[in-house]
């Protein structure tokens, strides 16, 4: 019997899933382990295999195309088995806009059949009306559909209705592209997400509105990862009350140590980010309240130290986790930082990858800032917001010369970490980092 293949839920916070790629079409033999498709959610691309043998019978959803969580992703049965029913919503089912579309197409071809069917069981009076009236809509449909030149014959399907894709239309239309100009790139020349994406206006017709003044933009849709970002962000942002804490740390043991273990385990090398995340996790074993997390009716502290580590990409943040970074040496640290940033890029991290932060860091020391303030990774209670180090006068031992130093921020959940808990474990933070032969040797 024939089975509805949903789209996965792949990560905790994913809502919608885009095919990234089909591994099989339509009428392939599948087998149970399978790879089937690869799913692009809202941090990474997934490959998914399936958990049943047969046929697939159908794709539910194009290539380039995004569905909700649940919905029919494929099906699959028996060679030449009946799937009108689970189209149709048969049982607790919905098709998706891709199945319902595909409906409406059938439905289309057997409409003239029908009508010839009926019009010749109506009187012959009744018959004339419904043909005229078929003559008269026909004469309209025809006058006022866009005519099709040989330009945008590829477009279009043989009967000569264009190919795209829902999400293409609401797509194209939100831009104010007009299809008939695109060339579509999925099956049968039909028209997906991609094509609008990658479309751009003429170069004539951007000169000619520069010169005239007009105003000019473009519009970007919203990726499955951005989407996230944004609500994880809104929910922490609106719902923790933060506050923050700044303090100054002279780096020039740290600068000065660094370059002696790189030089000493050559041709290995450790960051200052790697310092950092290690003097965080010393710190936080001594604070355990600031590596805690809350849960609503409850606050876990955590005895364990995952930190999350903010990785730029391109469509926004993702925040692998090293695990039990207390324990790990400086060079392991270096490895695994350096082993998510590429996996982050390349979107093949896993969800293992990024779930149980109990503390997170975001730097951007090496883009040149100074400081600034970060939002709470949510449960955790706290982030660290780690800026550049900077060459000026400071004052030692009663003298004025030059120091490097450098400035974290702490945002703090104020539901969880009181002001006081905060700036105990930034002091004893500074105080590993400005000796870092105490983290190495603890």
């Amino acid at each position: 019997m024939a089975e509805i293949v949903k789209m996965p839920k792949l990560s905790d916070t994913m809502e919608e899933g885009v095919v990234a790629e089909w591994h099989k079409k339509v009428g392939d033999s599948v087998k149970s382990g399978e790879l089937l498709a690869e799913i692009e959610t809202d941090k990474a691309t997934m490959e998914f295999e399936s958990f049943q043998d047969g046929v697939l019978l159908y794709i539910g959803v194009e290539k380039g195309n995004a569905a909700p969580v649940d919905s029919i992703l494929a099906i699959l049965g028996k060679k030449g088995e009946d799937i009108k029913d689970l189209l149709n919503g048969g049982g607790s089912e919905k098709p998706t806009p891709a199945a319902a579309k595909e409906d409406d197409e059938s439905d289309a071809a057997e409409e003239p059949e029908k009508a010839e069917t009926s019009s010749d069981e109506k009187k012959p009076e009744e018959a004339k009306t419904v043909a005229a009236k078929t003559e008269t809509a026909e004469k309209v449909k025809t006058e006022s559909a866009p005519k099709e030149s040989t330009e945008t014959e590829g477009n279009a399907s043989h009967n000569g209705r264009l190919k795209a894709s829902p999400l293409a239309r609401k797509m194209a239309d939100d831009k104010g592209i007009d299809l008939y100009n695109l060339t579509g790139s999925g099956d049968g020349g039909r028209i997906v997400r991609k094509d609008i994406e990658n479309y751009k206006t003429p170069a004539a017709s951007k000169t000619s509105s520069a010169a005239a003044g007009t105003e000019a933009y473009t519009e970007t849709p919203v990726s499955q990862m951005r989407k996230t970002i944004a609500k994880r962000l809104s929910d922490s942002m609106f719902t923790a009350p933060h506050f923050y804490l700044t303090m100054e740390i002279d780096m020039d043991n740290a600068v000065s140590q660094r370059a002696a273990i790189n030089k000493a385990i050559a041709p290995a090398k450790i960051s200052i980010n790697d310092l950092v995340i290690k003097a965080v996790a010393a710190a936080l074993k001594k604070h355990p309240n600031v590596n805690s997390s809350w849960l609503g009716d409850k606050i876990r502290h955590n005895e364990h130290v995952h930190i999350g580590v903010a990785v730029a990409v391109d469509e926004g943040l993702l925040v692998p986790v090293v695990r039990f970074a207390d324990t790990k040496s400086l060079v392991a640290i270096n490895n695994e930082v350096k082993d998510f940033a590429e996996k982050a890029r390349s979107k093949k991290l896993q969800p293992q990858d990024w779930a149980g932060n109990t503390f997170t860091i975001s730097n951007l020391g090496m883009f040149g800032i100074e400081e600034f303030t970060a939002i709470i990774n949510t449960p955790d209670a706290c982030i660290m917001a780690v800026g550049t180090i900077v060459e000026k006068p400071v004052v030692k031992d009663g003298a004025i010369v030059i120091g490097q130093t450098m400035k974290v921020t702490l945002s703090c959940d104020h539901r969880v970490v009181d002001g006081a808990v905060g700036s105990a474990f930034l002091q004893t933070f500074k105080k590993y980092l400005e000796n870092p032969v105490m983290i190495i040797a603890e």
